[in-house]
């Protein structure tokens, strides 16, 4: 039988393992997006909708979805297909609820990609990492258990995204480079006599296609004068370089798609239009990603600029 003095020394020997092993766990890298698994059916639409089902039967709210690009013929010779899902639930709500700006993260993207490349078609489905997203988005809560109800219901192959992976410290001040804008460093898009003036404003903007952007959800935070919009974003003759199309067929060059960058996303927050900085967003999805040569930030060197152009003119700014 152990002495009261060896049972207290088990004790605080077992509590010692347990912190090391949560500091361990705190400081794994995390990655953007979780491929939950790959199927060889070129269906987009078939296999959208097995998603959608698997969604809802494990309690999350389909709040929209789109297609960014069909056929579109990408830098690297795949010609890819695509279909985002926005999802939501009362956790992320929640989690959402407890930071300001939160509302950037209220609604996680699910992704199905078909990849076709030389005639072999493969189609992957994917979503992005709730605890990576957490992170960057500066959150209370790491969203683990999202994440475990999403791997529960899909599938959880791997993370990917960049090789190394960020640490969530790293995440929590992330910026691509000296000079480069922070998670804090937002786009003021405009400002409104009310909350309900700013929602109008928005969807008004979004319905007309102003600088050719869709609404692809709208999701409010419960409790807070604080909604996400969803922008799919077309973009059009005279501003191309916002595009959904342009951009990801640029620089979404790895075999494993990072779709789920998209869509964009404007925030209301009581009388006022926010969003994220191209140059910051771009970057936490692909931080590995090149500044100069083929299939870097170079190649979508217009793109920030288009893309607050775009947005201001849907928040109705100039």
């Amino acid at each position: 039988m152990k002495t009261a003095a060896s049972l207290f020394r088990t004790l605080v020997f077992a509590a010692g393992l347990l912190t090391l092993g949560l500091g361990q766990a705190s400081a794994a890298k995390l990655k953007p997006f979780i491929l939950a698994y790959t199927t060889p059916s070129g269906d987009v639409a078939a296999v959208a909708a097995k998603v959608k089902d698997q969604l809802t039967k494990a309690g999350f709210q389909v709040v929209g979805s789109y297609a960014p690009y069909t056929n579109a013929k990408f830098s690297n010779g795949e010609v890819v297909s695509a279909e985002v899902i926005g999802v939501t639930d009362k956790a992320i709500q929640d989690a959402a609820a407890q930071t300001k700006f939160g509302g950037f993260a209220v609604v996680q993207r699910v992704t199905v990609t078909k990849v076709d490349k030389n005639g072999k078609v493969e189609t992957q489905v994917a979503y992005t990492n709730p605890v990576y997203m957490a992170n960057a988005y500066r959150l209370k809560s790491d969203m683990s258990d999202v994440l475990a109800q999403l791997s529960k219901a899909l599938g959880d192959q791997e993370q990917y995204g960049p090789a190394e992976g960020l640490s969530p410290s790293a995440l929590r001040d992330y910026h691509y480079k000296w000079l480069m804008p922070y998670f804090d460093d937002r786009w003021d898009l405009g400002s409104y006599g009310s909350y309900q003036d700013a929602l109008k404003a928005i969807n008004a903007g979004l319905a007309a296609h102003k600088g050719g952007a869709s609404k692809v959800y709208e999701v409010a935070v419960p409790g807070k004068d604080e909604t996400l919009f969803g922008v799919a974003l077309s973009g059009p003759k005279n501003n191309e370089c916002s595009g959904d199309e342009y951009i990801m067929s640029r620089i979404d060059f790895k075999n494993i798609k990072s779709t789920g960058h998209l869509p964009y996303g404007i925030l209301v927050l009581g009388n006022k239009a926010y969003a994220l900085r191209a140059k910051f967003r771009i970057a936490i999805n692909f931080p590995d990603l090149s500044m100069m040569g083929s299939n870097s930030f170079m190649s979508i060197m217009c793109a920030p600029g288009s893309i607050e152009t775009a947005l201001k003119a849907v928040a109705g700014s100039s």
